[in-house]
């Protein structure tokens, strides 16, 4: 399954100065994504980091040696490229000195590409994140209706790519790729001081999704500080597998002004921390699975269709609830999801009376392809 929505859009930003930087996740198709776009030509070098002599012609690189080596090429790819070492210096030297030369790199959930690269190719770069296969990808890949007929699978075992690709085997590949989150991309980090800590504050995570996080609370549970917590969650946010979302306050008074949730960036990965592949019919967590499912294809829609919008959650010290909601040109749009269509939902009257102005629309299976699409 590849991406083909980013195509043009990558293709129309070659050639301007630039680095072309892909960020997210192993094996959610950053590679596919380039090796489509570049299939028909032969005009690049493809440097995959992972292999030693890679990095060795990294370590102490100068442009001479550079433009040498990528001879007359006009593209050069660096795949993988949170293991090189100061990367993001090294980026900015290709970039700056031999301007020539399209630069393209992938980071795969590396707390230390996204950190190393950011300030060294400051305006220097386009940014993108990569996300597992969208809704809207399936939508456009088989239709409407056959991937509304996949919705209870997909609340099961996500959207991995090899997930989707893999019928009759989801639960291996599912597997196969926590342990590579966990441990090839994660527990390797120098940041990380016990790693067998990652693995139980996951687990954790996954069955509090959709509800407030507690640093000090989580840290209790699974024997950390509240700042380490904090820390780690930060790096599984910048690894792609989780993100958090705040709460929105105009400060009224009973608002809650600096909860957090946490979410995952896909159902599977998420039922695969804690080992339950059950059928969404049987499952007594499936209003946290519809949730989460929504929330992150919400941010996928987003971020594909570069849409500025500001998000959160809402909540009340009484606990008066918001699922989502969003901001864009002034205007707020409230969103509540229902999984049972028969469960009445309605605006906290605390909402209302405190933004009268905003739209209310309640997500269910029958019209959540309206909110996706």
């Amino acid at each position: 399954m590849v991406k083909r929505f980013l195509e043009d859009e990558l293709q129309q930003k070659f050639h301007q100065g630039k680095a072309v930087i892909l960020m997210g996740a192993r094996q959610v198709g950053k590679t596919t994504l380039l090796k489509d776009i570049f299939k028909n030509r032969t005009d690049y070098l493809w440097l995959n980091a992972d292999e030693a002599d890679v990095i060795q012609l990294f370590e102490d690189p100068n442009s001479l040696r550079l433009k040498q080596f990528f001879g007359d090429k006009q593209f050069v790819i660096i795949d993988e490229a949170q293991r090189i070492p100061n990367v993001g210096l090294k980026l900015k030297l290709i970039t700056d000195e031999i301007p020539e030369i399209q630069l393209i790199a992938t980071g795969s959930s590396s707390f230390e590409l996204a950190n190393s690269v950011n300030e060294p190719l400051t305006g220097r770069k386009w940014e993108y994140k990569i996300f597992p296969i969208s809704f809207g990808e399936m939508v456009n890949h088989h239709g409407l209706l056959q991937e509304k007929r996949a919705l209870n699978h997909r609340l099961v075992y996500g959207y991995y790519p090899d997930v989707i690709n893999s019928i009759g085997n989801e639960k291996e590949v599912l597997k196969q790729l926590s342990d590579s989150f966990l441990f090839r991309d994660i527990l390797m980090l120098d940041q990380i001081k016990k790693p067998e800590k990652i693995i139980k504050l996951l687990q954790v995570l996954a069955y509090q999704v959709g509800s407030q996080v507690s640093y000090n609370e989580i840290g209790n549970m699974i024997g950390l500080d509240s700042k380490t917590v904090e820390k780690y969650i930060l790096v599984l946010e910048q690894s792609f597998v989780i993100f958090r979302l705040g709460s929105f306050s105009r400060n009224h008074r009973n608002e809650l002004k600096n909860s957090k949730k946490v979410y995952f960036y896909d159902n599977g990965i998420r039922n695969a921390l804690i080992a339950n592949f059950s059928i969404a019919e049987k499952r007594d967590d499936i209003g946290k699975l519809w949730e989460n499912f929504l929330i992150s294809e919400r941010i996928k829609k987003i971020n594909y269709q570069n849409l500025w919008k500001n998000y959160w959650f809402w909540r009340t010290k009484e606990q008066k609830e918001i699922d989502w909601l969003e901001e864009s040109d002034g205007k707020l749009e409230a969103f509540e999801f229902k999984w049972n269509t028969k469960r009445e939902a309605k605006i906290p009257k605390q909402f209302s009376n405190a933004y009268p102005e905003a739209n209310f629309t309640i997500i269910t299976p029958t019209n959540y392809d309206l909110f996706l699409l």
